[in-house]
């Protein structure tokens, strides 16, 4: 065998064993990691063509569509427990709207009790009662200017029946006076006529 022809040999086992050997590693590093858009673009970069088409090998092609199967698999149960997660945060924020709804009571509750008591076991608004408070008030305030104005008058009356009475009194007096010196005139003048009468 002459040198050239292993030479030549040797450089074509060289890049046989060269060009097996990076598809071997292209092979385990792209399809078996990466994302599966460049497990893609990888398997398009080693398939051959023929014409238009690309010719991929079947251990490649089984690969990649274990690779989605997984990669479908792993996005099938994120997915799953994703809706978990919104369902459970539905199902907290219906039990949150109903204690808050709850607490929307409860403070109304508290807000009717705060402003309306019992009064003689009937519920009175504190509005209400103070409205009818200052009606009483205004009605008891009438009621005691009214007797008031009756008062004066009255007293005004009583002051004048009395002054008429000490008038009358005093009127009787003097012509209970006038009488009393009419009859002791009428006395004398009668013993005075009777006594020229007997002389």
């Amino acid at each position: 065998m002459n040198k050239t022809t292993f030479l030549s040999l040797i450089t074509s086992l060289f890049f046989v064993v060269a060009s097996y050997a990076q598809d071997v590693s292209e092979e385990t590093g792209s399809l078996n990691s990466g994302t599966i858009s460049s497990q893609f673009d990888y398997l398009n970069r080693v398939s051959n063509n023929y014409q238009e088409y690309k010719v991929v090998k079947k251990a490649n092609l089984d690969k990649i569509k274990s690779n989605v199967l997984d990669s479908l698999s792993v996005f099938e149960k994120e997915l799953a427990t994703v809706q978990q997660t919104v369902v459970n945060q539905q199902t907290k924020i219906g039990e949150l709207e109903a204690q808050m709804e709850s607490i929307q009571r409860d403070l109304q509750t508290a807000e009717q009790a705060r402003d309306s008591f019992f009064f003689l076991g009937i519920p009175i608004h504190k509005s209400s009662y103070n409205a009818i408070m200052w009606t009483i008030v205004a009605g008891l305030l009438a009621a005691f200017l009214f007797f008031l104005y009756k008062f004066s008058r009255s007293h005004k009356v009583i002051s004048i029946a009395r002054q008429n009475l000490a008038e009358t009194v005093e009127e009787f007096e003097q012509h209970r006076k006038n009488t009393l010196d009419r009859e002791r005139k009428l006395k004398r003048e009668l013993v005075d006529a009777l006594n020229g009468k007997t002389s």
